[in-house]
């Protein structure tokens, strides 16, 4: 029986399911009743209905995934967060802690990404070793350590030439494929990720400590061993590990992403004080958005998107609008053939009326507008009027370059005067049914470890070649269809 000096450790009662259980939280106590709320507070200081958030001119969009998760488990995080130690010190009485990890480095993969990198720090400061690097650090990554000031962890080489007996503790991979060629299989004394097993995983011939977890990220997997031993990551690596999950899941949005990714998301914000989680999110998002050649469709479309709802006398409904802000946007408007189907499948997926995705040019301060059907393109040509190429999917909006002050309000204003979806529409690559889009899945193949949608009709040679805004409007005033008995465009 611990005396009453001790430090008395924090249970997560685990239940047989992979998930926690769902817990009922109220979201709707006033602001000032609380000290601090994480993400929560800007929240539900902006709070205009249950899940919006309220701008100037009564423009109201729903909020993200990740506010909204952050927003229902800010009573589970609270509690948790407050039943930690005030400060990252070790309790005196620790439960298991595997002491083959003491001092040894963690590493993640080769291409390294933020969950490596997050993952890497986040695991030496709980075990007592030495993060690294397997590579050099992408825009994100460094994002990220600039904004919680944290060092950037030595490459792995540089280590190992100081130490060439150093033991290593691989993090976020198990492949050998995947592994730095200056580590030595003898060397791994561990492994904590959360991919699974597959071909040239490691082959050891003692026994190692594993720790793999079908979760959304590797860094949840650290943050979640801080809380069971009942430890407080400090500020920088709670910060870092953060991040790391925002990363890994997409903003939460992602297909890996589970309850205990949802809930680490809510408990870290809470410790490293983060006030506006969406902020911080879209952020990281601008940061990684200077490598647009690794990232993939779902998430240029995915990655920046916000939801607006409307309830006008000719318009009710959601609008999602996406923004990608580049200094070379012919990297992405190279691309439109692939991101048209994945902004198609991403508007069925969410119920949405429309879906935009604007690509900013940050440096020469201009943008393009994909418009990916009919609808699309009606509203943006009554909102924005810009000159419409590529068959009507994609429209120039010159110097319009921001979605608060731009986009958003001059679609509000064309709603409120009273627009409407024009009759008789033409048919869009949205006619296509839910069940023809596929899934989102982890690419084994891809390094950089993108969400890609596997098995969706939108892909096929037929659908890629199929109009989608001024070709279909001209088919449909030429056939005039009855609209009725055919399937909804939206």
């Amino acid at each position: 029986k611990p005396n009453k000096h001790q430090a008395q450790p924090f249970i997560i009662i685990m239940n047989t399911d992979e998930q926690p259980p769902a817990k009922k939280v109220k979201i709707d106590a006033p602001a000032e009743e609380h000290l601090h709320h994480a993400g929560a507070a800007k929240a539900l200081e902006l709070a205009a209905g249950d899940h919006e958030k309220k701008y100037d001119g009564d423009i109201v969009r729903k909020r993200t995934e990740v506010e909204e998760q952050v927003i229902a488990k800010e009573a589970d995080a609270e509690l948790i967060v407050e039943s930690l130690p005030k400060d990252d010190s070790v309790p005196k009485v620790d439960l298991y802690m595997p002491q083959s990890l003491k001092d040894v480095i963690f590493v993640g993969h080769l291409v390294t990404d933020l969950d490596s990198i997050g993952g890497a720090i986040g695991a030496a400061a709980l075990y007592g070793g030495v993060p690294a690097s397997a590579s050099k650090v992408n825009s994100e990554t460094q994002f990220a350590l600039d904004y919680w000031g944290v060092e950037t962890p030595r490459p792995i080489e540089d280590i190992l030439k100081e130490n060439p007996d150093a033991k290593v503790c691989l993090v976020d991979h198990q492949q050998t494929s995947q592994m730095n060629p200056a580590i030595n299989v003898d060397q791994i004394v561990g492994v904590i990720d959360h991919h699974a097993l597959q071909s040239k995983t490691i082959v050891t011939d003692k026994p190692i400590y594993i720790d793999i977890r079908p979760w959304g990220s590797m860094s949840t997997i650290i943050a979640h061993t801080f809380l069971t031993h009942n430890r407080r990551p400090s500020k920088p690596v709670a910060g870092m590990l953060l991040c790391a999950i925002l990363s890994d899941t997409l903003n939460l949005l992602g297909p890996t992403t589970t309850e205990w990714d949802r809930l680490m998301v809510a408990v870290l914000a809470e410790i490293a004080e983060v006030d506006d989680i969406q902020l911080l999110a879209s952020q990281q998002f601008k940061a990684k958005s200077k490598e647009l050649a690794t990232m993939s469709a779902p998430a240029l479309v995915n990655g920046d998107q916000k939801t607006f709802s409307f309830d006008a006398s000719g318009f009710q409904g959601d609008i999602g609008f996406a923004v990608v802000e580049t200094t070379e946007d012919d990297a992405i408007l190279s691309r439109v053939d692939e991101l048209l189907p994945e902004m198609v499948a991403c508007k069925k997926e969410k119920n949405l009326q429309c879906i935009f995705l604007a690509v900013v040019n940050i440096v020469k301060l201009h943008s393009n507008l994909l418009l990916c059907g009919p609808t699309e393109h009606a509203l943006a040509s009554k909102a924005f009027g810009g000159n419409v190429t590529m068959d009507g999917a994609l429209m120039d909006l010159g110097g319009r370059v921001s979605r608060k002050k731009d986009y958003i309000p001059t679609i509000t204003s064309v709603i409120k005067d009273g627009w409407s979806k024009p009759e008789n529409l033409g048919r869009g690559l949205s006619m296509v049914d839910m069940s023809q889009l596929g899934k989102l899945e982890v690419d084994p193949n891809d390094p950089h470890g993108n969400v890609t949608r596997v098995g969706s009709v939108l892909d096929s040679p037929e659908m890629k070649g199929k109009k989608t805004c001024e070709s279909a409007d001209k088919e449909s005033e030429e056939k005039k269809d009855d609209v009725e008995d055919q399937p909804l465009t939206i």
